[in-house]
Order: C-alpha cells, then structure tokens, then sequence
C-alpha cells in the first residue's frame, strides 16, 4: 500500500485484502487510482475480484483511450463524475462489505463518532439515493453527495463509495467506515450503543510532546522483539483484531524502553524498520510512535511483570467498549484462566490519566474494557498477550451469538474456584 508502488500494484494488494476479508464477492467492487500523468486505473469488467492478475487492471488516458485487455468497470462513470466535482479525490473504492450494506438497506450512515480514529479518518458519512447500478445517473447521485463534501457516502439499497487524496486514503476510509458499521451491529445486539461527544473528540487530540534521541545500532535483543512483535502485528492484523488504522502493540526491551507501532501507518504493511523504539519517555528519531506509547509508558513502569501491551479493536470486544454491558469470562475454562476478570475504564482516561489506567490493571485484571476505544491487553510476553486477546475477543463472539438462542448460564461459584486452585494457587 505504500505510495511508490505503481498503480496496478496499489489496486491489486488492497483488492486482495478486500476479498480476503469478505469486503466483496467475485463479481463486486471496483477501484480506481488516478495518477500524476492523469491517467486512471481502475479494475476490470466481469473479472473474478479473487484471482485478479497486474495486467487486468485498465488504464484509461486522459482522451480517453483505453489500455487494457479487458473492459474498465461499468462503473467508470461513477468514478469519473466524482473526481470532475472533487478533483483532488485521486483514490476512490467502490464494494459491497456486509455491514454497510446493512446500513444501505435500512437507509442508515454509521455515525463515525463511535470512536476517536474512526470521526478522524472518516469523518462524517453522507448518503447517495438509488439509481441504476452502471448508469450516469448513479454517477451524478454519488458524486452529488460527494460534492457536498462528504469522504464515505453510503448508496441506498447498493453499497458505499470512499474516497480520498491518496488510494491510501480512500482504502483506510474503506476499511474503518466499515469496521464502524460492524461494531454498531454488534453492539446494538448488547444494549443502547453509547457515542463521543465534541469534548471527547477533544480530548484525544490533546496529546503532549515528547522529545526525541538519536539511536544507536540495535542490539540483538531488540533486533529479535522488533522480528517478534511485526509478525504478531501481521498476525493481528489477518486476524481481523487490527485494521489498517487502528491497533498498537509493544514489547518491553529493558527496564525504562520499549518497541512500538508506530502512529498513522498501515497495520496491514509495517514493516520491522517501522516500529519505534522508546525510552524513558523520549523516542529514536524520525519517527513517530503510537499515541498509546504514553500509556504503554506508565504500564511498564508501574508493573515489572508485563512484558508486552495491545490495544486492540476486535469487532465483538470492542462492542462492549461502546455499551454499559459487562464482558463476563465465566464462559469455559479457557476464558476464565486466560482473559481472567475484565476490567473497565472510562473514555479520555488513557489520554488525561494513564498512570491512574495503568494503577485499575493487575494480575487476576490483566484487561480491560476502554469505552468507545477497545481493549487493552497486557502479558508476560509477546505471545500470551496475544492469545489472550484471542480469547477475549473469541469470549465476546461467543457471548453475543449465545443472546440469540438462549441466556447465558455462567460457569458456578464452585467451578471458578475450582479453576483458580488448579492454575492459580487458590488466589
């Protein structure tokens, strides 16, 4: 997804995504990247979106020529009349993902004030009314909605288009305007869905600066975290518990320094060389670390036993962060040991207060809830942090789909003491 890729490559890597991640089916979805020359590139007519190779993609010339084997999408003329009333929009992405094709036939827009990234990136979500797939019309109800200066536009009874300077752009607009759809789904499924206020909003972009050093050459041992902790971010992110913009995960080095994401880049495509490496507050640099990196800070500080930190944004789990509704672990054994009892925090407390945060988390606590922001994770290493974020989230699915068939029968006074003899001592 980076920008020195050449069009065809963009267009290919975040199509593979989106069909990996069920954003799309075979015959739906079409992208398109306008490049400097201004030429555009868009993907095919009729094609398999799951199979699609380099030289499928189309590249039509500012006259108009097209090259290309293949027939550009029908809706090329959706994409055209966007970019003639936003010229500056050169990435657009047009698909069918579940969740706002939901919020397409009930007439609805996600409100992205769900969480803090999500109002950033996306801002808010507008609605175009139906008209023929592939038509002109289409083109001009899309493109009106647009104009107003909208970046994600819901289509009645079709799908959603996003947009933005950058494919990039466009892609994470895609990614995290849909990802707000699922949560709200999931979350309505729990009780009354809870969003940020303008002072919310607020206060996450109050963040204070932080001085930088220039870094020697990386030891061994961090040279092995950085290996370790980018695979576990790949991971996370196949896993659907990160999305491209959301998600940060570090890894203590020593006493006072750690490595971490690092803030507004892909998660899907970090690189070892990406990650930050923080010390006592400062960070190498040239980079810029996660906004978490604060709180990761006092974490580490205050508790020598923790080795590795995520903040996460699982579907199921995060839905449990935007409503009063408690995440209960007395599901199976495996949830009660590894996730042991959930903590919750308020909204802004990470941001204002992370060394109070850091204080509510402990041994028999070692996650915890972050209203309308996700789940924070800790462990005593890379590993089982990321298992019991596994399980969290595994925990939350399970709880959800259960309100659909029954209601939940948590596991007994007698079982759960039973459990914390066996693997805790009795404590």
């Amino acid at each position: 997804m980076a920008t020195h890729l050449h069009p065809r490559d963009e267009i290919l890597q975040a199509m593979e995504r989106i069909y990996r991640y069920r954003m799309t089916t075979t015959s739906g979805g079409n992208l398109s990247i306008r490049d400097h020359s201004g030429d555009v590139w868009i993907t095919p007519a009729r094609l398999d979106k799951g199979a699609l190779r380099r030289d499928d993609i189309v590249r039509i010339r500012p006259d108009g020529s097209i090259d290309g084997k293949s027939r550009p999408s029908s809706e090329l003329p959706l994409h055209q009349e966007i970019r003639r009333r936003r010229p500056e929009l050169a990435g657009i992405v047009h698909a069918h993902p579940v969740a706002l094709v939901a919020f397409s036939l009930v007439h609805r827009v996600p409100n992205t004030q769900l969480f803090h990234q999500a109002h950033s990136v996306c801002g808010e979500g507008g609605f175009a009314p139906y008209r023929l797939p592939g038509s002109a019309a289409l083109g001009d109800s899309v493109a009106g909605t647009f104009e107003q200066g909208y970046n994600c536009v819901v289509l009645e009874n079709h799908g959603v288009v996003t947009a933005g300077a950058t494919f990039q752009d466009a892609f994470r607009r895609f990614e995290t305007f849909e990802f707000t759809a699922k949560t709200i789904i999931k979350a309505s499924m729990l009780g009354d869905v809870r969003y940020l206020t303008a002072e919310h909003l607020a206060l996450e972009r109050r963040r204070t600066a932080t001085s930088e050093f220039a870094r020697g050459v990386p030891t061994t041992d961090e040279a092995e975290i950085r290996r370790t902790l980018s695979e576990f971010v790949h991971r996370a992110y196949r896993q659907r518990l990160f999305i491209s913009t959301q998600g940060s995960y570090s890894a203590r080095l020593s006493g006072s320094s750690f490595v971490i994401t690092p803030s507004d880049m892909d998660r899907g495509a970090l690189s070892v060389g990406d990650l930050v490496l923080v010390d006592d507050g400062r960070h190498e640099a040239g980079k810029n670390p996660s906004r978490a990196a604060s709180l990761h800070q006092a974490i580490y500080r205050r508790h020598p036993g923790i080795s590795a930190i995520v903040n996460a944004y699982p579907v199921n789990a995060t839905a449990y962060s935007v409503t009063g509704t408690e995440l209960d672990t007395r599901t199976i054994p495996e949830s009660y040991v590894v996730a042991r009892s959930v903590g919750r925090a308020p909204f802004g407390l990470q941001f204002e207060a992370p060394d109070e945060l850091a204080g509510i988390l402990s041994v028999e606590r070692p996650a915890m809830v972050l209203e309308n922001d996700g789940v924070l994770v800790t462990g005593g290493s890379v590993l089982e942090t990321f298992d019991r974020l596994e399980v969290l989230e595994s925990t939350a699915e399970a709880l959800i789909n259960c309100r659909a068939i029954g209601s939940l029968k948590p596991l007994s006074e007698d079982v759960t003491r039973e459990l914390d003899e066996a693997f805790f001592g009795g404590c």
